[in-house]
């Protein structure tokens, strides 16, 4: 198939809804359907000798758990957790099919269906540059001229920028509701509202064991912010005034960042 000729209605869609049931379709006419809110479309299998690593993340932006099927993917994922455009995801949302130009029929589930604040649809599939096959090159393009065909956003990502993989790692570690404590992360927002060093600002608030998480906290909320691609977070690390004050969630952002 010509990714440029592909439209709605040439594209198969089967899915598992919430509540268990397998449903099939033309693209043109389930693309409505809240797939954040879907099962995996597919298991997460776990065996001896198994070359990838499938799990479930915890995500503060659904207050649920979300499935991998490689640390690749759970990077991503993470990634899609910190960002604030992002209200909701699932894992293996849906199999997409299409006929060749032989009837021969090709099959493809995306990694993961997001939901922006706007209410956009972004799909994204998860693969490094270094193992794209030819084959698969055409899949994603035939994915993605799908998805525009019904007004979603398509991005392929790969490995992420390994300084901020390893800081929002970092941050996602107190990404859980609990860690907030109102007094203290009052107290945060005003010291660093003119900018501050990470350490000696989280001592000016009190004693660092027990301010630190919040803080870190308040960073992963975007309330907070900091350089996260120039260098590992640090003592010295400037922190500042964030944007985002309320709603977006604990959330890879929109299709230019996912792409990042």
């Amino acid at each position: 198939m010509d990714a440029c000729e592909v439209s709605a209605e040439d594209v198969e869609l089967e899915y598992v809804s919430a509540g268990g049931v397998r449903e099939r379709g033309p693209l043109g006419c389930l693309w409505s359907v809240r797939f954040e809110s879907v099962r995996p479309e597919r298991r997460f299998p776990a065996f001896r000798g198994q070359g990838n690593w499938c799990g479930w993340y915890w995500s503060a932006t659904c207050g649920g758990h979300v499935g991998y099927e490689s640390w690749l993917e759970r990077d991503r994922l993470m990634l899609l957790d910190f960002d604030p455009l992002v209200t909701g995801m699932s894992s293996q949302p849906f199999r997409l099919s299409w006929a060749e130009p032989g009837g021969k029929r090709v099959r493809h589930t995306p990694d993961f269906f997001v939901r922006r604040t706007d209410g956009t649809a972004l799909v994204v599939d998860v693969r490094p540059d270094e193992r794209i096959e030819p084959q698969d090159a055409v899949k994603f393009a035939v994915t993605a001229a799908a998805c525009r065909s019904v007004g979603w956003d398509f991005a392929r990502v790969g490995t992420p920028d390994a300084v901020l993989m390893a800081n929002v790692r970092w941050l996602a570690g107190y990404r859980h509701p609990r860690v907030h404590h109102p007094d203290v992360a009052d107290r945060l927002v005003e010291v660093f509202a003119d900018g501050a060093g990470l350490l000696d600002g989280a001592r000016r608030v009190g004693d660092q064991i027990a301010v630190l998480p919040v803080l870190f906290h308040l960073l992963w909320r975007r309330i907070l912010t900091t350089d996260l691609e120039s260098g590992l977070l640090s003592a010295d690390t400037q922190v500042r005034d964030g944007e985002v004050r309320e709603g977006g969630g604990d959330a890879v952002a929109s299709a230019a960042a996912a792409s990042g």
